[in-house]
């Protein structure tokens, strides 16, 4: 029985603390309005942070691929500009020998 006039006792403290929330309290209801629309306002403005925050992602992967696209080429580039600075050596070289091969016959 004791457990009963507990239960009942807390209940009616509950209440009790229920109706001191005046749910009609215009200061109450202007807080809540107030802050369901700063709520909605944040969700709007998270909304466009992440639709741009993506866009830049989109971006930056766009950007990336580019970038590595003309390391490659320039690598490449640098490659060929190599090799055909060997083959200008080596023309040179046969060059040389050949004017060698030339002044031996003239003398």
């Amino acid at each position: 029985m004791n457990s009963i006039h507990e239960k009942e006792k807390k209940l009616e403290e509950a209440l009790e603390k229920l109706n001191l929330v005046n749910p009609q309290n215009l200061n109450l209801k202007e807080t809540i309005t107030n802050l369901d629309q700063q709520k909605n306002q944040l969700e709007i403005e998270k909304q466009e942070i992440e639709i741009k925050y993506n866009e830049l992602q989109e971006n930056y992967l766009k950007l990336k691929s580019k970038i590595d696209d003309l390391n490659a080429k320039k690598e490449t580039e640098i490659k060929k500009e190599l090799e055909f600075s060997d083959k200008i050596d080596e023309l040179n070289q046969e060059t040389d020998s050949l004017l060698e091969e030339i002044d031996k016959w003239q003398m």
